[in-house]
């Protein structure tokens, strides 16, 4: 398969700035094996029947997003410099991979000053504006100082065209976010509302968790033409032995799994062998792409994703890449909006 097969054009007009409101009221594109449906996302529990299962991500957003100051250094050439740290990857109590702009102004032994009370040092530094940072605080102290000085992590084709504010601090979140640990939203999960999942469940469809911390790789481009060269980044995931075991039952009584996001499938499979669920946890970095043989999951409750992305190979996976490009062309005409604020899309097994 090549880069190219996974293209299409998307008007600039097409990406969401901002969620709906209400969230349930999304529009939802429903894409079977030869048919398309547009609905809403309020739609939901006239689409699943008793005995389904959703699976949704509980993993919650932190302020990933910090501005700080690397001060000036003592040999002179130059004063401070304003710097842009977006957090992505955990490594140990206090260390962080992280994206930076300007990277180039930044050296190994460099100090950045976030606040009075958060600092970090530049440990590493690597290709792409990414960096290692150490910080003087850990554990709970670590997380407070992030969301005393940071910013919720909008996507970068977001934060281009407005300013992150606090409307965001609620619209980014789902409204069952628990574990903290993610620095992009699990997005298809911003739809749901409190009554929209209480509605499912008087329906007899059955809600479990998973925990899958999102990492911002997850918007990385994916640059090799050859897709089987990509290399996927690292997302750490929990499947507990209690919802391996609910899964289990929801298939053998012949119900459904949906994976509510791309990151709660990428949890289930990760964990699934044989068509089975077990209990697992760790780092996965699973890269699903057309041919791959779904174990567990029936459908996929998603946004609309980029062109070209890892994310938009995975609904291909799910659903044909000749279908989803004609479902993506659909959308595109008939005024969908897409990516993290946009619309939805579910999309049942091909």
């Amino acid at each position: 398969m090549n880069l190219s097969d996974f293209d299409f054009e998307l008007p600039d007009e097409a990406i969401a700035l901002r969620p709906a409101s209400p969230r349930d009221s999304s529009r939802l594109l429903v894409v079977g094996k030869q048919s398309l449906k547009d609905l809403h996302v309020s739609d939901l529990p006239k689409l699943l029947k008793s005995g389904d299962l959703l699976v949704v991500n509980t993993s919650r957003v932190f302020p990933a997003s910090l501005k700080g100051i690397r001060p000036a250094r003592p040999e002179g050439g130059g004063g401070d410099v304003s710097v842009q740290v977006n957090l992505h990857k955990n490594i140990s109590e206090r260390n962080w991979r992280a994206f930076v702009k300007p990277a180039k102004r930044l050296r190994l032994g460099d100090g950045l000053h976030f606040s009075s009370q958060l600092k970090g040092t530049v440990t590493e530094k690597f290709d792409g504006g990414e960096i290692e940072l150490q910080f003087n605080l850990n554990g709970d102290e670590l997380m407070q100082a992030f969301g005393d000085v940071g910013q919720m992590p909008l996507p970068p084709y977001i934060a281009r065209q407005r300013a992150v504010d606090e409307q965001d601090n609620e619209d980014y979140q789902t409204v069952y976010a628990d574990k903290t640990g993610s620095v992009a939203a699990p997005t298809a999960g911003l739809h749901f509302t409190k009554y929209l999942l209480a509605k499912l469940e008087e329906k007899g469809v059955a809600i479990a968790s998973v925990t899958l911390h999102v990492g911002a790789g997850t918007f990385l481009p994916v640059k090799t033409e050859n897709v089987s060269q990509h290399v996927m980044h690292e997302e750490w995931y929990e499947v507990s032995e209690d919802v391996a075991k609910k899964i289990n039952a929801t298939k053998a009584a012949g119900g459904r799994v949906i994976a509510v996001g791309t990151t709660s499938l990428r949890a289930l499979e990760s964990a699934s062998q044989g068509g089975r669920m077990t209990a697992k946890s760790g780092a996965t970095d699973i890269f699903i792409t057309p041919g791959y043989e779904f174990q567990v999951i029936d459908g996929l409750m998603t946004n609309f994703h980029l062109p070209k992305s890892t994310l938009f190979m995975l609904v291909c996976a799910m659903g044909g890449i000749r279908a989803m490009q004609g479902a993506y062309a659909h959308a595109i005409a008939s005024g969908y909006k897409f990516y993290s604020y946009g619309d939805a899309s579910l999309i049942w097994a091909n």
